[in-house]
């Protein structure tokens, strides 16, 4: 008997022939509402960045974007910092409206990853056969957002500082988006214009984040050699060309990065020169600090909303009546195995080429999770979603699963949104501090002062000048140049 490859149900029903269909549970009218919940943590996290102000790398970046333009700031970003173009293309884009730029970020951001969720999603039910009630894939899409940007040890870094998110927060996002025209492609224009995207998208993400793209790297070649077990026949030679052409980009990209004099650079300030990564103690130790990292994230319990809202997203979907043939074979196990293997893959690999940069520290560097963390979230997704399947054909009655999966993403949400109240808090004192402070060197230099004081003002371990009471002054001139100063000293006084 033939089975419809996502959901096991037999092909007459999916083809809407007479046969006994099981209604959808009552609930189903009300889980859409759920949605409100993270959309409303996303939309209150969103308000919050209006505390945002610069910190860190980017007192160094503005006087660059004010002086010599966005392009100016890709020149230095080749030549001089890290060899990442598409980096500083997206870093001059908020840094050439200082204060604004940074207040708009997240929430831009936010929604940008909340709608590449949602149209993935849609996308995929489609292909895939599948029609669910209206309001369940903005839920599943914003359960999975809030639960990547807000699960985080450091949500400022992850969400709130640009300079982070644009290298490992919102790469993967891009990276996800660059597979819409593939799942769209259903003309010979249609799969040229996928093929011509992933291809740019790799040389951009290549030259924007080498963590994304490794992980980039993993799964695309997962798609080549898998694509027999995965895929169904008809889409699987074109689904490996257009992988073999995402990796080629990102290959040219990751090129262009690393024989860069901004990369070079980069590698000597950091020792990266003279320490191998793939030496065996680099080896060794990289692997004792991705298990620590594992640890903090096998135990971080407001996942559970992400494997809950895929409960219910397999709970809630049918067989869609007009559906044609699917493009994926129904291997749920596989499914899951190959997407866990890509994930710890990815995620060892990543702590392998950072280890030699931060050392010991990369255990403490969170940002530098996100890069595989958001393929970890949407893994829990799609584990949730099969076990939401299975439990489905298990049992007569759904509403009680249902009810419990809906419960898990209502408690998973409150408990993201108390730290997030707290870090609010710190965020608006650190705002009013360093607004006027601002106020005061602008005026001194409007005065005419040359030398005037700075107090540091932190928020989430974020580095300011004079830190390590006083003995690392970086970015101190950065923060001269940004007010026209010769230089700032120490200020005690807090402002």
């Amino acid at each position: 008997m033939a089975v419809d490859v996502s959901s096991g149900a037999p092909a007459q029903e999916q083809q809407g022939s007479p046969g006994p269909r099981r209604r959808p549970p009552a609930t189903s009218a009300w889980v859409p509402a759920l949605a409100l919940l993270p959309l409303g943590l996303l939309a209150a996290a969103s308000w919050l960045g209006r505390h945002v102000r610069p910190s860190a790398d980017e007192w160094c970046f503005l006087p660059v974007v004010r002086d010599h333009g966005i392009l100016g700031l890709v020149e230095q970003f080749y030549v001089t910092d890290n060899g990442r173009i598409a980096n500083g293309l997206l870093v001059g884009l908020y840094a050439q409206h200082p204060v604004a730029g940074h207040q708009w970020y997240a929430p831009v951001s936010g929604l940008l990853t909340l709608g590449v969720l949602w149209t993935l999603l849609a996308h995929l039910l489609r292909r895939a056969g599948q029609r669910v009630p209206r309001g369940v894939p903005l839920l599943v899409a914003a359960m999975v957002t809030a639960v990547f940007l807000f699960a985080t040890p450091n949500t400022y870094k992850t969400f709130y500082w640009p300079a982070a998110s644009v290298s490992h927060t919102l790469a993967p996002v891009l990276a996800c988006a660059a597979a819409l025209p593939l799942l769209r492609a259903r003309s010979r224009r249609g799969k040229a214009v996928a093929a011509l995207t992933v291809l740019a998208a790799g040389v951009f993400l290549g030259t924007l984040s080498e963590e994304a793209s490794v992980v980039c790297l993993v799964v695309l070649s997962g798609i080549v050699v898998f694509a027999h077990h995965l895929l169904a026949e008809r889409i699987r030679r074109f689904a490996r060309l257009w992988a073999l052409l995402g990796m080629a980009g990102i290959g040219i990209g990751t090129l262009l990065l690393v024989t860069s004099p901004g990369s070079r650079h980069r590698r000597e300030r950091y020792g990266a020169e003279t320490v191998s990564m793939l030496a065996p103690e680099s080896l060794s130790a990289s692997l004792r600090a991705y298990g620590q990292i594992l640890e903090t994230v096998l135990t971080t319990w407001q996942y559970t909303g992400a494997v809950a809202a895929g409960v219910l997203l397999g709970l809630l979907a049918r067989p869609a009546r007009s559906a044609g043939a699917t493009l994926l074979r129904p291997r749920p196990w596989l499914w899951t195995g190959l997407g866990a293997a890509a994930f710890l893959v990815s995620g060892y690999l990543c702590t392998v080429i950072t280890y030699p940069v931060f050392g010991a520290r990369v255990v403490t560097t969170e940002r530098t999770w996100n890069d595989y963390l958001l393929l970890y979230v949407l893994l829990l997704t799609a584990a949730g979603a099969l076990l939401g399947r299975a439990l489905r054909g298990g049992v007569t009655e759904t509403g009680v699963p249902t009810a419990l999966a809906a419960a898990v993403c209502m408690v998973s949400v409150l408990g993201l949104a108390t730290p997030l109240y707290d870090l609010g808090q710190d965020m608006k004192v650190r705002a009013q501090r360093w607004d006027r402070q601002d106020a005061a060197l602008r005026a001194g230099a409007a005065r005419g002062a040359t030398v005037l004081p700075y107090t540091p003002v932190k928020v989430s371990r974020m580095l300011e000048p004079f830190g390590d009471n006083g003995r690392r002054t970086w970015p101190a001139q950065c923060v001269a140049d940004h007010y026209r100063l010769e230089r700032v000293t120490r200020g005690t006084r807090t402002p």
